[in-house]
């Protein structure tokens, strides 16, 4: 198999993976933008991240790494197993789920600096530890 078709494979099951972990995480398929300052980059960089992730990790440990593009004649016979796109697609929930706990993590940390100065009910501090990182920092705001 062409060594391209392979990579592309891969990352189309990372991007998959990072389309997954968009589905799983409360933020759902929001698009790019600012939010209170952060920016939240959506869930296009959690495709884009996922199918990057999948193909970094099959070009450094996987069959992948036994590919020599430079050599003109007799390249590696490369074949590509159910093992390897299971693989990436995780791999690319993995990397993609690591962009949004990142921004969550910012987002919460504006959040306790906004809730630092206001006194909140016990009630509703119970219902902001429920909440996605985006409403606790929207919560916090209007309060």
């Amino acid at each position: 198999m062409n060594p391209w078709t392979c990579a592309l494979l891969i990352a189309a099951a990372g991007g998959i993976g990072g389309l997954i972990n968009a589905l799983l995480t409360d933020n759902g398929f929001a698009l790019p933008r600012r939010e209170e300052g952060i920016w939240c980059p959506g869930f296009i960089a959690s495709v884009l991240v996922g199918a990057f992730a999948a193909f970094g990790s099959w070009a450094f440990y996987g069959s992948g790494s036994s590919v020599d593009l430079a050599r003109e004649s007799e390249r590696v016979v490369l074949s590509l197993r159910f093992s390897g796109l299971a693989g990436a697609f995780l791999v690319g929930v993995g990397g993609s789920r690591w962009i949004t706990n990142e921004v969550d993590k910012r987002l919460l940390k504006e959040s306790v600096k906004a809730a630092a100065g206001k006194k909140l009910t016990p009630e509703e501090c119970e219902q902001l530890t429920k909440a996605p990182a985006r409403q606790v920092l929207k919560a916090v705001k209007a309060a």
